[in-house]
């Protein structure tokens, strides 16, 4: 290593030498940078998971454009839009298909008293509604009053029971006062609010959802002709249905919105926002404090230095040498230990918490910038001090 750093250096490493001479220093550092990585993974990783979870369902659609209701920020908050906005919709030149969606969440009592949440997506089993094969396949079996598909993904259900389903064996269960047979299985994958989907016919919706009029779905889904841009459309809607009431944006902008309103608006983003920055100010406060000890330890050291005419640079360059040691030597470290809990956290939770390829490099960038930046202020103490006073 030191070999190395030299030929880098085109010098005596001497910030390295130095951080070896204290091998106990030297390890409870890396460890606390590590710590301090694996922190900002963490909260990286649920932070990411966030926003894929809320990005599933969206992706799900078969649509390219949503309708909503404008003070809905969310896919599950909202009023309920006048059924008179899918018939306008239909109307509108450019406008390939439409079809009226309802949404809601239930409570779903497992045979040991636990809870497990469900979003519930309401469809007309005559009309198409999201991409997925597995749900379109299955459509005709929905017209059966209160038959329902269930998503896949759904966390910490009975061991069994989906195989079972796709064997052919329905799975009954209460809810608000009905029965619902599941007939069939989907994959969209669960996220922070809810573990899992559910989707049923129109007509059981409106069952197990009394109070819910037929007269008022949730969302519209909308697909556009082929050839014609869908901004074009997008704008053709906002023309012809009134903004006081309903809102159009395409499926990437309203999910964009979505995650936007959730990460900095709801409380769980928020958390995960400042834990990053909690991290981020652990590892600048014990890098500091490493290089701030070393040097007070080689204090005399630097000013005689100082003192035959070596400048400000000079010391500079040996502090930033120790601090990008530390923050390549700790984020290795960090990194392995973050994907290993990224794995435990995915399959204890059934989040969607992965580990890109652009988050190390982000990581590994903000780590090389917090170690330079307490390499700065601890080269503040060498600035002041004379080197006549030191001996």
């Amino acid at each position: 290593m030191t070999r190395l750093l030299q030929r880098l250096l085109g010098r005596l490493p001497i910030g390295w030498l130095q951080l070896t001479h204290n091998r106990t220093r030297l390890a409870a550092a890396l460890a606390g940078v590590a710590f301090a990585n694996i922190l900002i993974f963490v909260q990286l990783g649920f932070l990411g998971a966030l926003l894929d979870s809320i990005a599933l369902p969206y992706r799900a659609m078969d649509a390219d454009i949503l309708v909503s209701a404008s003070d809905a920020n969310t896919l599950e908050d909202g009023s309920p839009l006048p059924r008179q906005r899918l018939f306008q919709a239909l109307a509108t030149p450019g406008v390939a298909g439409a079809t009226a969606v309802y949404f809601s969440r239930l409570d779903w009592k497992q045979p040991d008293g636990t809870i497990r949440v469900l979003d519930v997506f309401g469809i007309d089993p005559a009309s198409r509604a999201f991409a997925s094969p597995a749900i379109n396949r299955q459509l005709d079996r929905l017209k059966i009053s209160d038959t329902a598909l269930i998503d896949r993904a759904t966390r910490n259900v009975p061991t069994g029971l989906f195989p079972a389903i796709d064997a052919g064996n329905p799975y009954t269960f209460e809810v608000n006062n009905r029965t619902i047979t599941v007939v069939g299985t989907f994959d969209i994958g669960g996220g922070f609010t809810a573990d899992g989907y559910l989707v049923v016919s129109d007509q059981t919706f409106l069952r197990l959802f009394p109070r819910r009029a037929s007269g008022a779905p949730n969302l519209v889904f909308v697909r556009a002709d082929r050839g014609v841009p869908v901004a074009e459309v997008v704008e053709r809607l906002r023309a012809r249905l009134p903004a006081a009431d309903t809102a159009v944006r395409t499926i990437a902008a309203a999910t964009a919105s979505d995650q936007r309103f959730q990460t900095t608006q709801r409380p769980i983003g928020i958390v995960f926002g400042f834990g990053i920055g909690i991290g981020v100010l652990v590892g600048i406060i014990i890098v500091y404090q490493v290089l701030s000890s070393d040097v007070a330890d080689h204090l005399r050291e630097y000013a005689t230095f100082k003192a035959i005419g070596y400048r400000r640079g000079f010391f500079l360059g040996i502090v930033f040498e120790e601090a990008m040691v530390l923050a390549v030597l700790g984020f290795i470290p960090g990194l392995l230990i973050a994907l290993v809990l990224y794995q435990a956290i995915a399959a204890a939770t059934g989040l969607p918490i992965a580990m890109p390829l652009s988050r190390p490099a982000g990581v590994l960038l903000g780590t090389l910038l917090m170690c330079a930046a307490s390499g700065m202020v601890a080269t503040r103490r060498l600035e002041r001090a004379d080197p006549a006073d030191l001996f």
